[in-house]
């Protein structure tokens, strides 16, 4: 064919709409010229991609589905990359993995880093509670947002609600954020690092300093307690079933949220909270009075199916640590729920029993290192001569359940 005395040669493409009707159903490649070409596998996906060559290596970009884009789209689309890249000088590769690295959100972000890291936990709970921190307190803000669209601004409301009511959880809130972002970074789905926790996210800059006062942990008289345990049990619920558990028990409220059932003996009237449960790393023995078991029971009386967590929070997980706090805030007393420590404390003391015994109960570390090599005993006993620490927990318990009680100070 002749055109303006030159010969002119029509280019020929190999496929046709029919063809690629046809081929859909074979799985195979298919070229279609100019580097585009068809691709079937076996389980029946089909895409189209273009093969380009850029410093010297050979790079298949995907062009979409073939039951969703028919030939002449895909032809008009490998046509504007083919310009982009030898006409405009684009990198067309790096422009859509940017463009993919956009779309990672936080949570999956986050996903990712748990799972990446599942070997350097050092403990399967706590590799639990590391991620459940996230999905408690920042994945409702955070979650869907892509991690380079996050800035110190949005940490900030994040952290505020928390940051002088629980000031350690949510500085490990704020450090696990900026763990995830840095680690986003990394992966090239975000531009820069987290704002840092000494510049923007820092306590007296965009953040408020964390009031350092007793206040933070007040502790209840104990001459109130009585009255107060009466009101707690007016509206069972499992947060007030699981604070009461915590106060009659002395425990720390990680170990009361935490608890499943296999850990109680109910027969033999003990609590083994495993050592991945404890702040100090070892399993500790708790005795358990009149008073705990009847919460147990109640407790047990609301059992949820399919969860062994005996006090329960979303979906059968443990309640988040805001649970308690949030049932002395909607009773508006000012006190928190680690200052019921203090408040065991102050009446074991007043009631004469020794300091070794009410430590060991409150699983305290023994401060002098000698003391701490010579003293072994648990305070426990044998089953038929209960030990110290049993007295003192049944005196507690029943103090507790309807010992004197003044007006709440």
């Amino acid at each position: 064919m002749k055109c303006g005395g030159k010969n002119w040669i029509k280019p020929m493409k190999k496929l046709t709409a029919l063809a690629v009707k046809a081929a859909l159903g074979n799985p195979g490649t298919y070229q279609d010229g100019d580097g585009l070409f068809l691709k079937v596998d076996k389980r029946g996906g089909a895409s189209w991609l273009l093969r380009l060559q850029r410093d010297g290596k050979r790079h298949d970009i995907g062009l979409g589905s073939a039951k969703l884009l028919p030939l002449i789209e895909a032809r008009l689309k490998a046509h504007e990359i083919r310009k982009a890249v030898k006409i405009d000088g684009r990198d067309v590769l790096a422009e859509r993995k940017a463009e993919a690295a956009a779309k990672v959100t936080f949570r999956e972000a986050a996903r990712k880093y748990h799972s990446e890291n599942a070997a350097s936990w050092k403990s399967a709970i706590y590799a639990r509670q590391w991620f459940a921190a996230l999905e408690s307190y920042a994945f409702p803000k955070l979650g869907d947002l892509p991690t380079g669209q996050i800035t110190a601004a949005d940490i900030i409301e994040v952290l505020s609600p928390i940051w002088q009511e629980i000031p350690d959880t949510a500085r490990q809130i704020r450090n696990r954020i900026c763990v995830v972002l840095d680690y986003a970074n990394a992966k090239g789905w975000r531009p820069t690092e987290a704002p840092s926790g000494s510049g923007s996210l820092k306590a007296g800059r965009g953040l408020p300093r964390q009031v350092k006062s007793r206040e933070n942990r007040k502790a209840m008289p104990y001459s109130a307690l009585p009255d107060f345990i009466t009101t707690l049990r007016r509206k069972p619920t499992f947060g007030r079933l699981a604070l009461e558990l915590l106060i009659l028990t002395g425990v720390r409220s990680q170990e009361v949220r935490l608890a499943t059932w296999a850990e109680f003996d109910l027969e033999e009237r003990f609590w083994t909270i495993p050592a991945d449960h404890m702040k100090r790393g070892k399993a500790h023995m708790v005795p358990l009075s009149d008073a705990a078991l009847a919460v147990l029971a109640k407790a047990n009386a609301f059992r949820l199916p399919d969860t062994n967590v005996v006090f329960p929070g979303a979906a059968g997980k443990p309640m988040s640590d805001m649970t308690l706090l949030k049932v002395l805030r909607d009773m508006e007393v000012p006190f928190h729920v680690h200052g019921f420590r203090s408040t065991f404390t102050d009446w074991a003391a007043n009631d004469d029993f020794a300091d070794a015994v009410v430590d060991a109960a409150l699983a305290h570390k023994t401060p002098d290192a000698v003391e701490a090599a010579y003293r072994r005993t648990t305070y426990l006993g044998t089953p038929g001569r209960p030990g110290a620490r049993v007295r003192l927990m049944d005196a507690w318990g029943s103090y507790c359940a309807g010992g004197p009680a003044e007006a709440m100070l």
